[in-house]
Order: structure tokens, then C-alpha cells, then sequence
């Protein structure tokens, strides 16, 4: 008898799945969709710190039409309106109450002690700020004690840190007038000025667009990585 001879079978070779599919199945998408959500939301940052700062120079704007409008009388029912802000104004302090003393600068630049007096316009009321000028060291002697005053209005310093105001819920700044003739014995201070406000919104936008586009190339170049380490 003749053995019945069986045909040899080639060696299985599994399918060779096509080239988008290999590619896809190396991609990360877990770690693509944090990413990818994490980019827009730096990118929706940046968007908002342009719409920020175009309202910051609509302020700023307005600030600027105030230092050309007539001197008025200052706002005594509402110290905090902050319509008045760079405006000219004027009012009567009958008495001082306090007196404050900080850091400041003069009309000509120099550096300072400014003093700020707390005055009753009235019996009752919240009264007023004035900065009455600046001396060289603290601690002077100031004989003033009321009377009319006319300056450019800012906003009284605000003494509370960033952090405690996020904590608590504190009162609106006050007005403050910025006296264009000193107390005896004092120098000007610097009147406020529009363009010293801080305007940083658009830096702070394109600082959020680069974030996002260094997140992009860095996650890009890592994957690509990956696969060039996975084949070898």
C-alpha cells in the first residue's frame, strides 16, 4: 500500500490590518481627549482676556472723557460711585477726623510720606477722603483742619490683600480726592492719571494661546515618540 501523502499547509500569517487602522490603534485617545480638552480650555482663557480688554479700554476711555468734563461737586450721597473717577471735584471738609498716613509721591516725583484726612462734610454721613499732600518723612506736625477742597478723584488705597478679599466680602472702595492745593507745610501729591491703570490682558491672552499650542506640540511630539520607540 501507498501512504496517502497529505499536502503541506502553509504557516499562518495573521491579517495585516490596513494602514489608518494600525495608526489609529496607536494613537493614545484617552490621554488626546484630556489634552484636547485642556487646550481649549487655555484657548477659551485667552478669548476671555481679549474680551477684558477691550472693556478695559472702554474704562480707560471713559476715565480720560472725565478729565476733560467741568469740576462738580463731589458725590456725598454716594462715596463709591465710581462715575466720578478722574473727575474734577470739589467739597467743604467742616472738620477732620482722622488722620492717615502712607507711602506716595509728589507732583514733581518724589517719593513721600502722603497724608489722607478723613473729613465730616455734615452731622451724619460717611463723609470724605482727601489726600491733603505729601511730606518728606512721617510724622509732621499738620495744623489744617477743614476747609474747601478741589481736586481729580481716585479710589482710597486699598489696604486688604487679594487674599483676604477673596475670603470676605468687603465694602466698595471709597473716593478719594487727590487736593490740587496741599496742607500747609505739604507738597502735592501726583493727581491720578488714566494711563497708570493697569492694562494687561492682551499679554495675558497670548501668554493662554501659547500655553496651548506648546501643550499641542509637546503631547504631538510625544506620541510620536512613542511610536517610533514602539517599532523599533
Amino acid at each position: 500500500m501507498t501512504e496517502s501523502s497529505t499536502p503541506s499547509r502553509e504557516p499562518s500569517t495573521p491579517p495585516v490590518p490596513p494602514n489608518g487602522e494600525s495608526k489609529l490603534a496607536d494613537w493614545p485617545i484617552g490621554a488626546s481627549i484630556v489634552v484636547a480638552l485642556a487646550i481649549a480650555i487655555m484657548i477659551g482663557l485667552g478669548i476671555w482676556q481679549l474680551g477684558r480688554a477691550s472693556e478695559k479700554d472702554a474704562l480707560i476711555a471713559r476715565y480720560q472723557t472725565n478729565m476733560s468734563l467741568p469740576p462738580t461737586a463731589f458725590p456725598s450721597i454716594n462715596p463709591a460711585d465710581q462715575d466720578y473717577l478722574y473727575r474734577t471735584v470739589s467739597a467743604n471738609c467742616l472738620r477732620v477726623t482722622e488722620w492717615r498716613e502712607l507711602a506716595g509721591r509728589t507732583v514733581d516725583g518724589r517719593s513721600g510720606w502722603r497724608h489722607i484726612a478723613t473729613c465730616a462734610t455734615g452731622a451724619e454721613g460717611p463723609g470724605i477722603l482727601v489726600d491733603m499732600g505729601v511730606s518728606e518723612g512721617p510724622g509732621p506736625d499738620l495744623a489744617w483742619v477743614g476747609g474747601f477742597v478741589r481736586g481729580r478723584v481716585t479710589l482710597e488705597p486699598d489696604q486688604q490683600s487679594a487674599f483676604s478679599r477673596m475670603l470676605s466680602d468687603p465694602a466698595p472702595l471709597r473716593l478719594m480726592i487727590v487736593a490740587e492745593t496741599p496742607a500747609p507745610g505739604l507738597v502735592a501729591s501726583a493727581p491720578p492719571d488714566p494711563s497708570s491703570v493697569p492694562s494687561n490682558h492682551r499679554s495675558y491672552a497670548g501668554q493662554w494661546f501659547l500655553f496651548a499650542a506648546m501643550a499641542a506640540a509637546i503631547f504631538i511630539l510625544a506620541v510620536l515618540q512613542r511610536r517610533r520607540n514602539g517599532r523599533g
